[in-house]
């Protein structure tokens, strides 16, 4: 479906100008996201982090107003026309807005942790995992604004590799005698790391799953 209605729009401008618009809402949440972590797993000290962090955010925010408004004017001039890439624009630009708000999430959490993260102990039970959900932020956005189904279907598996590890994770936890501020923080990284791969992996499997399946990506998967 998506690279027939891709076709079909091939050079009209309001396609041109939305992908263009969730492609920087892509590009802004992953800076967040890679911003955040240095921050919070590595301690890099960035001067006015936080400000720039929530304006990055509020840009996105803008970014999806925007689209959203696109659509709807486009929609009101041809409203039996586009529904369903209009409907899966709509679904994934959600998406895309989700990403920023969970690095802000990841940014609360420096903020509750009693000393900065033990780098030995993060690494052993993360191994390094925010280095492979930057690398699908980067396959999301090829399988996606490109179009590419082999990076999709890629995705979707690279997630499914993510989020076992982060339930993985929990269970250690869970059976952990860390401090129960490193317990939780810990905790809270896991859960915003898993939905953070989960809402890259919406995006990305929009191009190879029908419209009345998106967000429904493990389903389909173990169905298959």
């Amino acid at each position: 479906m998506f690279n027939n209605l891709l076709q079909f729009w091939k050079g009209k401008d309001f396609l041109g100008q939305v992908l263009e618009e969730f492609k920087k809402m892509l590009e802004g949440a992953h800076e967040m996201f890679e911003s955040v972590c240095n921050k919070l797993i590595y301690n890099k000290e960035e001067k006015d982090l936080e400000k720039r962090i929530y304006e990055i955010d509020k840009n996105v925010n803008e970014l999806q107003k925007d689209i959203r408004k696109r659509i709807i004017e486009h929609l009101s001039l041809q409203p039996s026309v586009d529904v369903s890439i209009s409907l899966l624009l709509m679904s994934v630009v959600k998406d895309a807005e989700r990403l920023g708000d969970y690095s802000k999430n990841l940014f609360q959490v420096t903020k509750f942790l009693d000393k900065p993260i033990d780098i030995d102990k993060y690494r052993d039970l993360f191994n390094s995992i925010e280095k492979e959900i930057s690398k699908l932020f980067d396959d999301t956005k090829k399988a996606f604004i490109e179009s590419d189904e082999s990076k999709a279907v890629k995705s979707w598996e690279y997630e499914r590799d993510i989020a076992k590890k982060c339930d993985k994770i929990l269970e250690k936890l869970a059976k952990s005698k860390l401090s129960v501020n490193e317990a939780v923080c810990f905790t809270l990284m896991a859960r915003y790391f898993k939905r953070v791969a989960a809402h890259l992996t919406n995006i990305a499997t929009s191009v190879i799953l029908p419209l009345t399946d998106l967000d429904y990506f493990d389903e389909k998967r173990r169905e298959d």
